[in-house]
């Protein structure tokens, strides 16, 4: 077992056979070639290994009592980002072996086996498996990308994830702070899936009382209720092949959380006024910045709702998680406003996007986008060097040095982040913006001014 082997990418691999000296052989020989290895005794418990992720390569006898190799191969072409698989045959079955790989199997080798084909085979699967991962991943930036602008690990995370998402009819949860580009998400998994040339429509759960609410998603007959002087088919149905956005999904009112339910179980509306439900073909996406494991714990939100809708989730992290993003963006918004302003080509100096690097945002890309388009809009000319927040009298505190504020001064900093995220959460809305604050309009318009957001 100290003979030197052909290098390979390590990987993690697991193996699969119901004897154990093989196990064991195989697993001393992949060790000694520098991959990390696991071992399962027969297909069912490979089976509950792989479910729990993390593995790139399998090696599996076919030969197994109960769930045998064939029989794992279908349960791996069948698990969403499954590793790919090697199968192990005995000498001469080279017709089972293309069996096997007609079936998923990657490659194959033959028992009684040798170290350095082991080695070989094992390397050779490795590279094809890292070549498809990084292709998916370029794949993945791309799809994202003609709707949102990054350049972090962490957004290149969430591409990966709605490319694998986009093109499977599932339902799609996508979460984040307000701000972070939930909506663009969702129109990348649009854009990638089936149904892109079909209806896309958005929904804002939070903008109308139950009874509207009812009527703009579900339909209704003509004068179901009072000023209903026609007919309307609904969003769902209006959206007929398409992609639904249900946003702000956790200001859903609890009697149309429901409603609402039925249609993703029965795949089915029921219009408000008519006694027959009517089939609907749609995809559906749900968006929010509320945490709905604790909304179902306190009471707000349906947990049988939530279990229907969280079956792909999409975390879209807040921007200073991912302060990369901070300069391709600021960039990205000098460029559209100058041209939206008539300036032309707008550049940020190095001062100015580190500045920007520096600061917090709490209303997140979308509270970047409007400082951007401030700087633009009072800029002299093309080239911009003024600080950022020259004119609002607490600005963003710097990350490097939060602690040289006094006491005054950081009251207000906080102060001036809840307006600015109480702002951006409910899209401008200022009495809304006041209701959650607790203040009265006047007293949030005050507010405002002294801190330069008026």
């Amino acid at each position: 077992m100290n003979r030197a082997l052909p290098a390979a990418p390590p990987g993690r691999v697991l193996v699969v056979d119901d004897d154990a000296g093989v196990r064991y052989t195989l697993c001393a020989i992949l060790e000694a070639g520098g991959h990390t290895v696991e071992s399962a005794s027969d297909g069912a418990a490979a089976l509950r290994r792989l479910q729990a992720g993390g593995l790139d390569l399998v090696l599996t006898d076919l030969r197994m009592p109960g769930l045998d190799g064939f029989g794992l191969l279908e349960a791996l072409a069948e698990l969403p980002g499954a590793p790919r698989a090697i199968v192990v045959t005995a000498h001469g079955s080279e017709r089972v072996a293309v069996e096997a790989m007609k079936r998923g199997a990657l490659d194959y080798f033959a028992k009684p086996f040798d170290a350095d084909e082991i080695a070989r085979v094992v390397g050779r699967a490795l590279e094809t498996v890292t070549l498809a991962r990084d292709n998916a991943r370029l794949r993945a930036a791309r799809l994202l990308a003609r709707t949102m602008v990054f350049d972090s690990p962490a957004m290149e995370r969430v591409a990966e994830r709605v490319e694998r998402a986009a093109g499977r009819d599932v339902t799609v949860l996508i979460t984040g702070e307000s701000g972070t580009g939930k909506e663009l998400v969702a129109r990348a998994l649009v854009r990638g899936s089936s149904r892109a040339d079909r209806p896309y429509l958005r929904f804002n759960c939070a903008a109308l009382p139950r009874e509207l609410a009812e009527a703009e998603l579900f339909g209704h007959s003509r004068g179901a209720f009072t000023g209903a002087q026609r007919a309307r088919a609904g969003l769902f149905r209006e959206a007929a092949g398409g992609t639904v956005l249900l946003d702000e999904i956790g200001e859903l009112d609890p009697s149309v959380q429901g409603a609402l339910l039925r249609v993703l179980q029965e795949r089915e509306v029921r219009p408000v006024g008519e006694d027959r439900p009517v089939p609907i073909d749609v995809r559906i996406l749900a968006a929010t910045n509320r945490n709905l494991a604790v909304e179902v714990e306190q009471g707000r939100f349906r947990q049988d709702l939530f279990y229907r809708l969280n079956v792909v989730t999409v975390h879209v992290p807040p921007l200073r998680e991912r302060p990369e993003d901070v300069a391709p963006l600021a960039e990205h918004f000098a460029h559209r406003f100058g041209e939206r302003y008539g300036i032309g080509p707008v550049r940020l100096a190095p001062r100015v996007v580190d500045r920007l690097r520096q600061a917090r945002f709490p209303g997140n890309v979308r509270e970047l986008e409007h400082v951007v388009e401030r700087l633009v809009a009072l800029a002299p000319g093309p080239y911009i060097d003024e600080d950022p927040f020259a004119d609002a009298e607490a600005p963003p505190p710097d990350a490097e040095n939060p602690s040289e504020d006094d006491l005054k001064t950081r009251v207000a900093r906080f102060e001036r982040d809840l307006l600015v995220s109480a702002l951006a959460e409910t899209d401008g809305n200022q009495s809304e913006a006041a209701r959650r604050l607790g203040l009265s309009r006047v007293t949030l318009l005050d507010k405002l001014r002294r801190h330069g957001l008026r």
